[in-house]
């Protein structure tokens, strides 16, 4: 009886077609710091960043000064002149700060460097963790610092199946 039970569980387990599941991890942070080519970009952005905001610094201080200057002659302005410079600095205040979101907002001249500049690096280097996931023949490779995953083998996306469910 426990010989049939084997044979059974055996036919079950060949029938069913069970494999384990490949797991790794990469370090996309430390492979993309390693490459020349990614090295410069981010050099190459520093230097941005930093001439930007040393425009930007420049700015303010221009409206420090134009501020200064106002208290220095504010008891000698008359309301008009008064007003007009405060109206004055406050445009000015308003024109700093809408250069910076362009410069450093979320979609801004930065952002937008970024993408250029090492977008193409990374899709360099995640080609290459897919290239080697199908010749390892893994079926899911996460990022160590993100967490994320990079690669997945087609054979676990059930996205159609739940969609299924839903659109019922």
């Amino acid at each position: 009886m426990k010989k049939i039970l084997f044979f059974l569980c055996v036919a079950f387990m060949a029938q069913s077609n069970i494999t384990a599941q490949k797991f790794a991890y990469v370090d996309v942070e430390k492979i993309l710091n390693e490459l020349p080519d990614y090295q410069k970009a981010q050099t190459d952005l520093d230097n941005i960043a930093s001439k930007w905001k040393q425009e930007i610094a420049q700015e303010y201080d221009k409206i420090k000064g134009l501020y200064n200057k106002y208290q220095a002659e504010q008891v000698l302005l008359s309301d008009d002149a008064r007003k007009q410079r405060e109206d004055e600095i406050n445009q000015k205040e308003k024109e700093v700060r809408e250069l910076q979101k362009t410069k450093f907002g979320t979609d801004g001249a930065l952002f937008q460097k970024r993408q250029e500049l090492v977008k193409p690096i990374q899709d360099k280097v995640y080609a290459a963790i897919e290239k080697y996931a199908l010749d390892k023949t893994f079926d899911f490779i996460f990022d160590k610092g993100t967490a994320g995953m990079i690669f997945s083998s087609s054979k676990f996306d059930v996205t159609a199946d739940i969609s299924k469910i839903l659109n019922k």
